[in-house]
């Protein structure tokens, strides 16, 4: 109550504006949040229709409690949806292993090198390059399917904002049918038995 009181006063008296005080307030607190530990939560899962594609995600939170909640449990749903959709391939940029950052910022240097780019030009282009990367390939990074101007990282902190617990992705999993080479399956080939 009293920070609503405290809003309005800031903003005149105008509730469009006061609402945008609160909402960065929220954003701060939810940022002041981000480093504590996170040892609650769920695995959350989604199968597609048609059950050729599923997902397991594992979504952490401060407490049993908020993760027993329903805007928890939507969270939830949400990224593994995201997941599915999306194809991510890290959670985080600082994930991402330096094998695979090297081996796109090689590639990236090449195509700007083949497209005739300036040598002292191809080294902004490969970084401007690689912060698409990484919105392709790290789900905080991406555009949230539900609300593509939002990131998953920003939808994540109006979370924390709302529910006042600290939340992140622990892991996730995405099987598709047909995707997972012999090897990788952990089971044996048709042709080894």
């Amino acid at each position: 109550m009293m920070e609503c009181k405290s809003a309005l006063t800031e903003s005149k008296g105008d509730l469009a504006e006061a609402e945008v005080i609160l909402r960065k307030r929220g954003i701060a607190a939810a940022a002041k949040k981000s480093a504590r530990s996170t040892k609650q939560g769920v695995i959350g899962s989604y199968i597609h229709p048609g059950a050729q594609l599923g997902v397991l995600i594992e979504v952490n939170c401060e407490s049993d409690f908020v993760a027993r909640t329903e805007d928890f449990q939507s969270l939830v749903h949400d990224l593994a949806m995201q997941v599915a959709a999306a194809d991510p391939q890290f959670v985080r940029k600082e994930d991402v292993t330096a094998a695979a950052l090297d081996k796109e910022r090689d590639i990236q240097r090449a195509r700007a090198l083949g497209e005739g780019k300036p040598e002292k030009m191809v080294d902004k282009i490969v970084e401007g390059r690689l912060n698409k990367f990484y919105e392709e390939v790290c789900l905080y990074e991406q555009p949230f399917i539900k609300e593509p101007t939002t990131t998953v990282h920003d939808l994540i902190k109006t979370k924390i904002a709302k529910l006042g617990e600290n939340i992140s992705v622990g892991r996730f999993v995405r099987f598709k049918v047909g995707d997972a080479a012999p090897e990788e399956s952990g089971g044996a080939s048709p042709a080894a038995e």
